[in-house]
């Protein structure tokens, strides 16, 4: 199974503040949609108390918690990312969404790196993605930089793939 974590960072590797995300750039949630439908996406509880609309349509959303007891609609729930991979064994491809605790404990296990870099740095932020050894990861493919026409930011992807 491919384990892929899907993030956006800023310049200092921030990624959210307040239980939100820094920006919303809609090529960025447009692409995020488009790469994650079909496939199983964990996340942390807050990173789900984040969205609009709780589960996310046409993905099988596993929330990883603490909490044994805790239930979310439309969602699996495990405590561990050991029992995650368990659930997603035949799962051709999984994806981790957040947040901050969630890709300290997958980067990893992750093979895949899907990097929305923002061309900006957030002073507010308090939250961040945890530092990427480049020597670990080969650089698959590049693209950008666009700016988002609604808040004028600027932004690259990069997709890397774990040096066997």
């Amino acid at each position: 199974m491919k384990i892929t974590i899907i993030v956006a960072i800023d310049e200092q590797l921030a990624i959210g503040f307040k239980h939100d995300q820094l920006a919303y750039i809609s090529g960025d949630l447009k692409r995020f949609k488009r790469l994650t439908t079909g496939h199983a996406i964990v996340m942390g509880r807050k990173t789900f108390e984040a969205l609009p609309k709780g589960a996310l349509p046409n993905r099988r959303n596993i929330v990883l918690t603490r909490n044994k007891e805790l239930k979310l609609p439309g969602c699996e729930m495990a405590t561990t990312a050991k029992e995650v991979v368990s659930l997603c064994k035949n799962e051709s491809r999984l994806f981790v969404i957040g947040g901050g605790e969630i890709y300290k404990m997958f980067m990893p296990l992750a093979n895949h790196l899907l990097i929305t870099h923002i061309h900006h740095s957030f002073r507010n932020a308090d939250t961040w993605f945890p530092d990427i050894n480049y020597d670990d990861w080969d650089m698959v493919e590049q693209e950008g930089p666009m700016t988002d026409e609604k808040n004028g930011l600027t932004y690259s992807y990069e997709n890397l793939k774990r040096k066997d």
